[in-house]
């Protein structure tokens, strides 16, 4: 998969009943997202399968998964799982919530009734309610409370929100560093690899910098520098689709070592190269040109 290449948009809207699910898939539809209404969790994993068919071409979809589908509810942090390793898909959970009060007055104005107090008053359903939906609420990466909000307002909410996302780039900046000047303020993520071994110490080395074929070959060729690698990637390959998915447009890992010049500057550039396939990748080297004493 190419993240440069367009990914599958997958919207998962849940909330509490009568918080305006129906308002946000009629806005998603507007979007260009193929919607479904109301799909039962256990059937989630047949419906990746066909997104995942190369006959099919939908790129944006939403789906509402609530309580009317409570018998297969349980099922969902399942199915949550399970996009969680498709490298294909980007998922992200919407909830809509409101407060109680406010939840009270809309039945009491539509007339209907709770779907889990059916014949009992709507404040019992919606506490009921609220208490099932708590897990699932802590694991959605947007939250919408609709309290103070009319249809129209949560429906251009939405659309302003969402439009933005598609348009979103995610990229990856490789930061190197020497931690004699210092931690990177702007770095999300720190390596220290001082403890590789240091062409520094290698004399007609020490001028060069890790751009050069010799140093990087020299910091590249051991087998600790490997399996920190391997490690490395690996961690990031898990790491960078969650932020991704939590909303962040830029992610700055900064790999440093003592002076900046030598093993975080090969690193920087390899795991930059590894990337580029799938993220756009930006290189820094910020401490490349510094020397002691200078």
């Amino acid at each position: 998969m190419n993240d440069k290449e367009k990914q599958t948009e997958l919207v998962i809207i849940t909330g509490m009943s009568g918080a305006g699910k129906t308002v946000a898939v009629q806005s998603f539809e507007d979007l260009g997202f193929f919607c479904v209404d109301n799909l039962p969790p256990a059937l989630l994993p047949k419906f990746l399968e066909l997104m995942k068919d190369s006959a099919n071409n939908i790129q944006n979809v939403a789906l509402v998964m609530d309580l009317r589908g409570r018998e297969f509810f349980e099922s969902l942090f399942d199915a949550l799982d399970q996009l969680g390793g498709e490298d294909w898909i980007q998922e992200h959970i919407l909830f809509l919530d409101a407060k109680d009060q406010s939840l009270v007055s809309r039945y009491k104005e539509t007339r209907r009734s709770h779907p889990l107090a059916k014949e009992g008053l709507p404040l019992d359903g919606i506490r009921q309610e609220r208490n099932m939906l708590d897990e699932l609420r802590g694991r959605a990466q947007t939250i919408i409370d609709t309290t103070d909000l009319k249809p129209k307002e949560l429906r251009e909410t939405i659309l302003d929100k969402y439009s933005q996302r598609q348009q979103q780039v995610f990229s990856l900046q490789m930061v190197s560093f020497g931690f004699k000047y210092g931690l990177p303020i702007d770095a999300d993520l720190v390596f220290d690899v001082r403890f590789l071994p240091n062409p520094h110490y290698v004399e007609y080395m020490q001028p060069l910098t890790g751009l050069h074929s010799e140093v990087s070959s020299y910091v590249l060729k051991w087998s600790d520098t490997q399996k920190f690698l391997d490690k490395l990637t690996d961690l990031l390959q898990f790491m960078l689709p969650q932020y991704k998915r939590e909303g962040k447009s830029q992610l700055v890992v900064a790999i440093g070592c003592t002076g900046g010049q030598h093993r975080s500057v090969t690193l920087a550039e390899h795991l930059a190269d590894y990337f580029t396939t799938d993220y756009m990748c930006h290189v820094t080297h910020r401490d490349i040109d510094k020397r002691k004493g200078m």
